[in-house]
């Protein structure tokens, strides 16, 4: 597994000059999509394989939901979509090498896909150099924008800075930060440090764990130990499974030490055990939960596809959202040309399951409303808290003066 910024430098740089194989493509020539059929492809890039599948195999599945739902009614542009899923693997060099050879082999007109930052870094330069299109599903850490990938996930000021917030407002003066050890949550924790120290909040400690970490009694002790008045939780995938369970075991609980995670959503709740997490909470932009008609048809239709006994979750949600997305703006372009979809971009609404969303072109980021969720014993989030409108996005974070110099 590559984890750490050393390890993720190392793979962005294999990734650009062609380890394995040749990431960007054997031609400096930008690859062409194939819209000659009654049929376009589009690229489903998730880890399929590894720690992250925990999380990323359902991204695959509501993406598949989306597709099947648009196909069922014509299509895009009169060609219906079809989907060629590749499998990262959790393993950021292969996700470069599944980009490529979606873009130049598969010849896809947009690719979906990605979760950790640290794959995201890896193939931007390969959709960058090939002028392809990818659509990012998952809350990150900001301070990126990139002409050829739409952030459909929240952005910093979205998700982290009303999750501090919220502690704030609920009285907590200290925290302590727990992290795996790659791009999203260093970083993200650099901006949690900068506002704590605006905020007259005390950061008492900071671990990370590699990815796919399975050991920590250690920083579950250390945690213990600094009495800290929340813990804020930027681990991923399954290494939150033995996180929880070691946090219970040196008798922490959600109401002695509350903890506010921003990978958690549903699915992870299933998979860790709700008897380790009720109580904790969560900071997103939807919830199976979530009020609306919209939320009510998007959860019958995944849990009539996918089986009653299965969550939706946000980056599912903004997975499913980023489809419709797409096809808006093919529409509006009346091309699938990467370039005229870009400039038919902005302003771009859809009415989905977390609520109306527009998209920001000039970022390719879009609005979303915030959402604090408090874990149930029956495994759903019940929302405590939300921003009351969609929060224009804001990567990096111009709009506070705490922030400046981050970037």
């Amino acid at each position: 597994m590559v984890a750490g910024a050393a390890a993720l430098a190392a793979a962005v740089a294999l990734s650009a000059c062609g380890a394995k194989t040749d990431a960007g493509g054997s031609s400096d020539k930008a690859a062409k999509a194939d819209t000659s059929g009654d049929t376009v492809k589009v690229g489903l890039l998730n880890s399929l394989s590894g720690t992250m599948a925990i999380s990323e195999v359902t991204v695959r599945d509501s993406l598949k939901l989306a597709i099947d739902e648009i196909n069922a009614k014509g299509g895009v542009l009169g060609k219906k979509i079809k989907p060629i899923s590749e499998d990262g693997a959790s393993d950021w060099p292969t996700f470069a090498e599944k980009a490529s050879k979606l873009i130049r082999e598969d010849r896809v007109v947009a690719t979906f896909g990605c979760w950790t930052s640290a794959s995201r870094k890896a193939v931007k330069p390969v959709f960058e150099k090939n002028k392809s299109l990818l659509f990012y599903p998952v809350q990150y850490e900001g301070l990126e924008e990139s002409p050829y990938i739409f952030y459909t996930g929240a952005t910093t000021n979205q998700q982290i800075v009303p999750a501090l917030d919220y502690l704030k407002s609920q009285g907590k003066k200290s925290i302590y930060l727990v992290g795996s050890d790659y791009v999203f949550p260093r970083t993200a924790n650099k901006i949690i440090k900068a506002y704590a120290a605006a905020n007259g909040m005390k950061v008492l400690g900071e671990d990370y764990a590699p990815l796919g970490s399975t050991e920590f009694s250690t920083i579950a002790n250390k945690v213990k130990a600094s009495k800290a008045d929340a813990v804020f939780n930027t681990l991923n995938g399954d290494s939150n499974v033995a996180f929880f369970k070691e946090y219970k075991s040196a008798g922490l609980t959600a109401t002695s030490m509350p903890v506010v995670s921003v990978s958690i959503a549903e699915e992870e709740v299933k998979s860790i055990g709700s008897q380790y997490l009720a109580g904790q909470l969560t900071a997103w932009n939807y919830y199976q939960t979530t009020a609306g008609a919209a939320n009510t048809e998007f959860v019958k239709a995944y849990k009539a596809k996918y089986g009653q006994d299965k969550p939706t979750s946000d980056p599912m949600e903004a997975a499913y959202t980023s489809v419709y997305l797409w096809k808006a703006m093919v529409e509006k372009a009346k091309s699938f040309d990467p370039e005229k979809v870009k400039a038919a971009s902005d302003g771009i609404t859809f009415d989905a399951p977390e609520g109306k969303v527009t998209v920001d072109g000039a970022s390719q980021h879009i609005y979303k409303t915030a959402r604090i969720g408090k874990i149930g014993t029956d495994g759903l989030i019940e929302q405590v808290w939300d921003s009351g409108k969609a929060i224009k996005p804001d990567p990096y974070l111009k709009g506070y003066s705490w922030a400046s110099g981050l970037s």
